[in-house]
């Protein structure tokens, strides 16, 4: 019985290949930054308003002009095609069903087009990464806007392939490498071999990233050679805005940690920015978004929406970074767990159970409504032993 996220996240870990799941689950370097996203999400308290007198919950935002029935999105998480067969295409059904927004990663293994044709009424974001070759990146921003996508979300944090010793040591990477390491995991591993692997290979292929030009698409079994698609390095502000003139739907900048920045995104014309520390998995010193996004929140608030995500493994955990001033937070590793799990029913359930827990915990509290949340007196900061 799958009851919480770490049920979840067990049943994953025993279906899928351990390079695959550590590559989904685990952080970078010493992983102090993913013993940081926890104790501070830990360390925040939400204060209850007893005998409120509220007979039902209503737990919908609005985000960007939008109302929406929950306060969720899920995250861009790339490779969710390797996690279950078609699981960008399933993420997105799971994610349309309960009126979540769906982010779709540039390093899918399903394309825009594709998502889109299958998950017609699914309200789908697009986040990039920004190619050394413009004009590439100019065309695929003209897919991702033919295929009515409704945000584009810029990561800024990932400028280059972070330091994974963790997969170095079990031999998982891109390009996958075929050795006796990662062919003998897989073999261990035969429902998802059979039921994800061998099902791609049968249609076509090894898979691969499924956004990059024909002429560059590699699959993952071989190193790209191509300059063209390599992630810039020297990202700036002067990119952003460049973007904020070329796109015509609503820009969000996510992987901001600090007042100064989220000034500058909000100077560029973005609509949105994310307070993020991609999940602990980019740097490891870096701080936690909880420890960073009220000063943002109170900077920024009034004038762009501010989302945030990293380290939630609960609905409480949502409700305190609404209660510190996002108005919507991104979930990445649970919709994966989910969906390793149990498929797009897998995916669906483990969101409806964050559902169920943020409703929960908002009864308890005795708030009304999302707004309700967004309070100083709501939250503090406590010693966790």
């Amino acid at each position: 019985m799958l009851l919480n996220a770490a049920d979840y996240r067990e049943k994953a870990r025993r279906r899928l290949p351990r390079g695959l799941f550590e590559y989904i689950d685990r952080g970078t370097e010493d992983e102090q930054a993913l013993t940081r996203l926890r104790g501070s999400l830990d360390a925040v308290t939400l204060r209850p308003s007893v005998l409120s007198g509220h007979a039902s919950r209503y737990i919908g935002t609005t985000l960007f002009g939008r109302g929406l029935p929950t306060p969720l999105v899920v995250a861009p998480t790339a490779l969710a095609g390797l996690v279950a067969h078609d699981g960008e295409l399933k993420l997105a059904r799971a994610a349309a069903a309960l009126g979540i927004p769906f982010c779709v990663s540039t390093q899918s293994v399903t394309t825009i087009e594709v998502i889109r044709r299958a998950a017609p009424d699914a309200a789908l974001w697009f986040q990039l990464y920004v190619w050394r070759d413009r004009a590439l990146t100019a065309d695929l921003l003209k897919r991702v806007r033919a295929s009515d996508c409704e945000c584009l979300v810029v990561t800024a944090d990932t400028q280059m392939s972070p330091n994974r010793e963790y997969n170095q040591r079990n031999g998982f990477g891109i390009p996958f490498k075929p050795i006796v390491r990662n062919v003998a995991d897989m073999a261990v591993h035969p429902g998802w071999l059979l039921g994800v692997m061998l099902r791609y290979v049968l249609a076509g292929g090894v898979p691969t990233y499924g956004h990059y030009p024909p002429e560059f698409r590699s699959a993952i079994t071989r190193a790209s050679v191509a300059d063209a698609v390599r992630l810039r390095t020297d990202l700036s502000w002067d990119d952003v805005k460049r973007l904020r003139d070329e796109w015509p739907g609503k820009l969000i900048v996510k992987g901001v940690l600090s007042v100064e920045d989220a000034k500058l995104a909000d100077g560029v014309g973005a609509d949105g920015i994310v307070v993020s520390a991609h999940g602990g998995r980019n740097l490891d010193c870096l701080p936690s978004p909880a420890s960073c996004l009220p000063a943002i929140a109170e900077a920024v608030g009034d004038s762009m929406v501010v989302l945030a995500d990293s380290g939630v493994r609960r609905g409480t955990d949502a409700l305190k970074y609404l209660a510190m001033g996002a108005q919507g937070v991104m979930l990445g590793r649970l919709p994966l767990w989910g969906l390793a799990a149990g498929g797009e029913e897998g995916a669906r359930a483990i969101l409806s159970m964050m559902l169920r827990e943020i409703d929960t915990a908002m009864g308890f509290l005795g708030v009304e409504n999302i707004a309700a949340l967004r309070n100083p007196a709501r939250w503090s900061v406590e010693a966790v032993n």
